[in-house]
């Protein structure tokens, strides 16, 4: 069996809000594995939802990038180990030439930059990494980037910033026509939309983007749940469906409430609505959300004391 260690259940606790003492004995359950380990409180009902992950965060900046005619845009998240150097000129300056980089290349992996050169320079782009990581003594990472591209004149590419660069969101969305495309009443709802993502973290589009099998593990965890709770057996597939309809519109932004306009209906209905204004269909296509760090374990010291006593 996997060693159970101090991060491991710093983690889990991160990702459910179950105590540590819980989390340890789920992991050893799942044998050091943290999604089963995840499932295994949800389906004990000890919490009733986890964070898809963890909130541990590392230092650094995303940014975003759109074309002028908002055809083409990239999200970039560029890492390193502390918020001085994050707000450095430096650092920054880094960051803006490897989104330089991403807006002319084709390829998705963060490692295919590297191999790139450096705009203004003739090294390469992980050369100038390790000039950084020289200068500033802290390792620098280009831990993702993603773009997004649209052909058709009634579509757009739209970038969304939040907090400095801690959090962003890249969308394509489609007009009824390519003039409407261009009004500020579609923009400023395609902005909308995507402050929507940045604050609700869909995971999809809509419902048919959700793998079935997803699906299926979720109706798993809802079964033990009301197994847990001690419902009439007779209740649950009832209950199920009902929890599952619900699961369904937290994860899919077409099938969340809008966050700008409460009480005006969810993102569909905006869609519709604004549809209809304009004279045609409003679409959301696709989208990126990046936060900084998402799921990268940083060493704190808060709670070690406290979880090395689990582990001791």
């Amino acid at each position: 069996m996997a060693e159970i260690n101090t991060s491991m259940i710093k983690e889990l606790r991160e990702r459910t809000g179950a105590g540590m003492s819980d989390c340890k004995a789920a992991l050893v359950e799942a044998e050091g594995d943290i999604d089963k380990a995840v499932e295994i409180i949800l389906k004990k009902g000890i919490v009733k939802a986890a964070a898809r992950a963890g909130k541990v965060a590392t230092e650094g900046e995303v940014r975003t990038w759109v074309s002028d005619d908002r055809t083409r845009g990239v999200i970039v998240e560029v890492n390193c180990q502390t918020d001085f150097v994050a707000r450095g000129d430096d650092f920054k300056g880094f960051v803006g030439k490897v989104v330089d980089v991403a807006a002319g290349a084709a390829a998705r992996g963060a490692t295919d930059l590297l191999v790139e050169k450096f705009p203004g320079s003739s090294d390469t782009v992980d050369t100038v990494r390790q000039q950084m990581v020289a200068k500033t003594g802290e390792n620098t990472v280009i831990r993702r980037w993603e773009a997004l591209s649209v052909t058709s004149p009634s579509c757009v590419v739209h970038a969304y910033i939040h907090m400095g660069g801690k959090l962003a969101v890249l969308v394509t969305a489609e007009a009824p026509g390519a003039a409407a495309a261009k009004g500020a009443e579609f923009l400023g709802f395609v902005d909308n939309v995507a402050m929507q993502i940045a604050a609700m973290s869909p995971l999809v589009v809509r419902k048919d983007e959700i793998s079935p099998s997803l699906i299926e593990k979720q109706r798993e965890i809802f079964l033990a749940q009301v197994k847990e709770e001690g419902k009439p057996e007779a209740s649950w597939p009832k209950i199920i469906d009902g929890k599952v309809a619900k699961w369904l519109t937290e994860v899919t932004l077409l099938g969340q409430d809008n966050v700008w306009a409460p009480g005006e209906g969810n993102i569909e209905k905006m869609c519709a609505a604004l549809g209809k204004k304009l004279g045609g269909e409003v679409k959301i296509h696709r989208f990126f959300r990046f936060g900084l760090g998402e799921g990268i374990e940083k060493k704190t010291d808060d709670l070690a004391a406290e979880v090395a006593k689990l582990t001791s």
